[in-house]
């Protein structure tokens, strides 16, 4: 740790002398001198490091220990109850042009919001730590990684950071003398006058901004500490600022999980897939299949649960990383039964945060396997018994660990060339209309089943719960510009690369009048999986339906599970009116975004409108289709 000249100040630095940029030395230095931090730490990303933040986070009163024989190295924290999830309505794209941030997003002139985050910042730090995070999103050396450094004021996102990135000094050594990188500037805005004490979650309760400038890549964060609020490589860089890179440079960075699929022979495909935020997207990266599918030697790997960012490779195929090293995912619902490799993920050397605390210093939360227990202290440290009423964890609670602790994880998820995408998939949570799964016709069709898709709220977001709103990509509070511009780059992206992925579209929650879930979901996705696989390499029949093709029952793996041909027909139905509803949905997108929206979303729309009233007012599958 390097103090300051004088107490409340850290006008003049050393700098560890593997810090070789003048330029990074310059911009802290600038920040110092604004936020007028106690002290100056840079980040080495050691283990001894991460002990000693950790240790310091107990003594604050900001994370707990659990219990070392049942989670080894492992913490819980709670957050202030007005810092739990994401606030997209605080989150703004300061792009020079409204126009270029698009109706989807808040927008504020450059300047304006400058001069309003400077004055946020100026002297946000009295009293803290500067902490200063070097990391690589992606394996250090890939030419799809990028580097950024983070400038903050918590402890909890900095080792939080070093574990969902590659963090510390390699990633600095990588940057070199001149190296590009992009600044993330984080505070959570609570200063501390002298001798004032401190709480165990700092933030600005009332004031928060998330901002993104596109043009100039840089973010600032102010008032949160809360995860993609305060860990800035994550949503802030990896999608809202990557995903402008992207658009400029020629790739994609996208909100998607990626897969491998081993079959009996050993033939591997990778899949990306992109469903909103807690509508199953760590369950499906970490599916373990069903028990006859592994007997017969089947074996799905993940590389990310999350995030890629896909590259055009020589031969014109996609190939994909992860940016992230850890996961943060959704600790309610998460269980043996549900996510196996996840629960297996966290045993050890994991962050708990917003969950409930067991008499016996582990943790729970609803979901999780075994009965409730009979007292626990819940997410805002009150007494908790299954009596209460209340949640004892947050909807949005979370874990965060290491990507290397997931006993599922893919051979070449640190692979810095990436892997081969061979298939895109696209899924949100809907209880009606979407079957379970159809294929486009073609890219362009493809890229309209992305577009269109639509999901019910959850809690990863502030805000109301339940109401279906069009995700376009899983992507519509990560976009880093117009929406309508983006589909574009993706029907762009599709043409100039000669082994485009087959795209697909799945929803494993439709329900029925009764409200039961038609679909078994979890590891039983693995069927549906092995035949998008087949589907992706030539190998598997289809039949034409007005949305795109399907599988016939025949053509899925029925061992195991029964499920009748009716059951299916059910999953696969096409309901005319169900449909007019939602297309005439998806034209309030349209409108929305119509100045930039390509043409063929128009007529890929209407043709779809042609092929239901073409078709029976309820489509079913018919077991002969000829």
């Amino acid at each position: 740790m390097v103090r300051g000249q004088s107490a409340g100040h850290a006008r003049i630095m050393s700098t560890p002398e593997w810090i070789q940029h003048r330029g990074l030395v310059a911009w802290v230095e600038k920040m110092a001198e604004l936020c007028t931090p106690t002290d100056v730490h840079w980040c080495d990303g050691s283990d001894a490091e991460y002990d000693a933040m950790c240790e310091e986070l107990v003594a604050a009163g900001t994370f707990i220990r659990l219990n070392p024989e049942n989670r080894p190295r492992s913490f819980l924290a709670r957050s202030d109850a007005s810092d739990v999830a994401r606030v997209e309505e605080r989150t703004f794209i300061c792009a020079r042009s409204e126009e270029d941030a698009g109706p989807t997003n808040n927008w504020m002139e450059p300047r304006e919001m400058m001069r309003i985050l400077r004055g946020l910042f100026a002297g946000s730090m009295a009293g803290r730590t500067m902490y200063v995070v070097p990391f690589s999103m992606g394996p250090l050396g890939s030419p799809i990684a990028q580097l950024g450094v983070q400038i903050t004021d918590s402890p909890y996102a900095a080792v939080s950071m070093r574990i969902m990135t590659r963090m510390g000094r390699a990633a600095a050594e990588a940057l070199g003398t001149a190296g590009e990188f992009v600044p993330c500037m984080h505070s959570v805005g609570a200063p501390l006058g002298e001798g004032e004490q401190d709480v165990a979650w700092p933030c600005n309760p009332t004031e928060k901004y998330i901002v993104h400038f596109p043009e100039t890549l840089e973010i600032w964060s102010y008032g949160s500490g809360y995860g993609g609020n305060a860990l800035l490589g994550k949503k802030c860089l990896a999608l809202r600022i990557a995903s402008t890179m992207a658009r400029d440079d020629g790739w994609l960075a996208e909100h998607m999980l990626i897969l491998g699929v081993t079959d009996p022979e050993g033939e591997k495909t990778y899949v990306a897939a992109a469903f909103p935020s807690a509508c199953g997207k760590t369950n499906f990266a970490m599916l373990v299949p069903p028990a006859t599918f592994t007997e017969q030697g089947w074996k799905v790997t993940t590389v990310g649960d999350d995030i890629a960012w896909i590259k055009p490779g020589e031969d014109g195929t996609l190939f994909a990383i992860n940016p992230e090293a850890g996961y943060f995912g959704v600790a309610p619902g998460t269980s043996y039964s549900t996510n196996p490799n996840g629960m297996e993920s966290i045993r050890s050397d994991t962050i708990f945060t917003n969950v409930a605390l067991t008499d016996d210093g582990d943790v729970w939360w609803e979901g999780m396997d075994g009965p409730k227990p009979a007292h626990a202290i819940d997410w805002q440290g009150n007494d908790w018994t299954p009596e209460s009423g209340t949640k004892a964890a947050h909807p949005n609670s979370r874990f965060t660990s290491p990507a290397v602790l997931n006993p599922a994880l893919d051979e070449s998820w640190d692979d810095p060339q990436g892997v081969p995408i061979r298939a895109f998939v696209f899924g949100g949570r809907r209880a009606g209309t979407i079957p379970l799964v159809v294929q486009s016709f073609n890219w362009a069709f493809g890229v309209y089943m992305a577009a269109t898709m639509g999901s019910e709220t959850t809690a990863a977001a502030f805000g109301e719960q339940g109401v279906v709103r069009r995700d376009p990509f899983a992507m519509l509070p990560f976009s880093g510009y117009h929406m309508g511009d983006y589909i574009n780059h993706w029907l762009g992206l599709g043409r100039k690369v000669r082994n485009a992925p087959r795209i697909f579209q799945v929803n494993w929650f439709r329900r029925d009048e009764t409200g039961r879930f038609l679909w078994p979901g979890f590891g039983e996705n693995m069927r549906v999986l092995q035949w998008i696989v087949a589907r992706s390499r030539g190998r598997a029949l289809a039949i034409e339906s007005p949305l795109g093709w399907m599988p016939r029952y025949e053509d899925l793996t029925w061992d195991g599970l029964d499920f009748s041909e009716e059951d299916f027909f059910a999953c696969m139905a096409i309901n005319r009116r169900d449909w007019t509803s939602e297309l005439l949905d998806v034209e309030e997108l349209f409108m929305k975004l119509y100045n930039r929206l390509p043409k063929e979303m128009e007529m890929i729309r209407s043709l779809t409108t042609s092929a239901l009233w073409r078709s029976p007012k309820q489509w079913e599958m018919n077991a002969d289709p000829t």
